[in-house]
């Protein structure tokens, strides 16, 4: 049995579970801050992204990392820059759902002071550094 692989698996999986919530969360955020406060569909939207951090994201960020430093490790990649660069990018990536996290927090209580427009553009956040990520773990520059 090859460990190493079935690492890399469950921090691929691990990573997919963690985009797709980086992706969601700030798309409700652009119709939660549309909806008026207090509302069915707020009430609603605080749910679905409560549930949406606490039972997808926090546990496959935690995973991602757990995976990926074993991985990195059984892999000798802690001596090579390409990875100390994708480091640098999974912490920034980490930032930035911790960032949402506050974000869910001002909802929950209602008092979310950005607009949709904001929302939209942080969206596109995750998928820059998910693009760099990618590009040095496959094309290694450096």
């Amino acid at each position: 049995m090859d460990i190493y692989s079935w690492v890399k698996a469950f921090h691929v999986m691990s990573i997919i579970a963690w985009m797709a919530g980086l992706f969601y969360l700030p798309r409700l955020f652009v119709y939660h801050a549309a909806a008026e406060p207090g509302s069915d569909k707020a009430e609603t939207f605080k749910i679905m992204e409560r549930r949406l951090m606490s039972a997808i994201m926090r546990p496959a960020m935690g995973a991602s990392w757990i995976f990926g430093l074993w991985v990195a490790y059984l892999g000798g990649a802690f001596t090579q820059g390409w990875f100390h660069a994708k480091l640098l990018l999974v912490v920034l990536m980490s930032a930035f759902h911790e960032y949402l996290g506050s974000c869910l927090k001002k909802f929950a209580a209602d008092r979310n002071d950005k607009s949709e427009r904001f929302y939209r553009m942080i969206n596109e956040i995750p998928t820059i550094l998910m693009a760099g990520i990618v590009i040095l773990v496959i094309v290694r520059p450096f």
